[in-house]
């Protein structure tokens, strides 16, 4: 199974950000076989206006399953009826899908009208209560990383309350992976001993300390580079339950 990994496409109704996610899509389109499901891990829209969910809605399509979870640039009401259809609520958007014999859940780790996340005790119930329906493989996605990954200002709004969620996935060892977006640069660590994969962003680059640009706070832009091309990771989960990653970037 192949699965295409994508986040922070903070759509906002302008040309650069749409064409940035019209050619990954493209990229998608044009392999040689097809992949198993998308998964967009957050920060689909950059205002949470239902133009940008409408927008969205029509970029994302693909004969695969696209599997979505809200960032803290999401607005609720609107991504439930603007990109899944669904009546409008601001309750957290937490969603199950199985996919080739996977399980994955799309946990909302808003909180609205923050940066931070948090998982609610209604998702970690929900959570665990997902994972106790079967025995195959699981995958848990959210929007925010709980753990810091060394970009200090997108660590100073990661997911807390995280040791919450790792007595969740303690009681669960189908989990074999953690899939989250928000940092806008790919990495590799690990969660409560599960392999957590964080996507690049589609709309841009963060950049580490040690790159120029970095010590930009948020009023300047914040440490990001958008000059570099769009980007996402691609991940191989194995027969075994193993998963490999692979991070792709792509022209446009």
């Amino acid at each position: 199974m192949i699965i295409a990994h994508l986040s922070d496409l903070h759509l906002d109704e302008g040309r650069r950000a749409e064409d940035r996610v019209a050619a990954v899509m493209a990229w998608l389109g044009g392999l040689a076989r097809p992949i198993d499901a998308v998964v967009v891990t957050g920060d689909i829209a950059d205002h949470g206006a239902a133009s940008e969910y409408a927008r969205a809605a029509e970029l994302l399509k693909h004969p695969a399953p696209v599997l979505v979870c809200p960032g803290n640039h999401d607005v609720r009401a609107e991504f439930r009826t603007g990109l899944l259809g669904l009546p409008a609520s601001d309750d957290p958007i937490d969603l199950a899908q199985e996919v080739g014999g996977v399980l994955f859940a799309m946990c909302d780790s808003t909180i609205p009208g923050r940066g931070a996340g948090f998982l609610a005790d209604e998702t970690l119930d929900w959570l665990d209560g997902v994972l106790s329906g079967g025995e195959g493989p699981a995958v848990v996605a959210f929007h925010h990383p709980p753990v810091e990954v060394g970009v200090p200002l997108v660590d100073g709004i990661r997911q807390s309350g995280e040791e919450r969620l790792a007595a969740v996935l303690g009681r669960h060892p189908r989990v074999k992976a953690l899939l989250a977006g928000h940092v806008h640069t790919g990495a590799s660590t690990t969660f409560a001993g599960i392999p957590l994969r964080i996507a690049p962003g589609v709309v841009s680059q963060s950049l580490l300390p040690v790159e120029p640009g970095s010590e930009r706070g948020w009023d300047e832009g914040g440490p990001l580079d958008y000059e570099r091309p769009p980007a996402l990771l691609l991940h191989v989960i194995h027969d075994d339950g193993r998963v490999t990653s692979h991070h792709r970037t792509v022209s446009c």
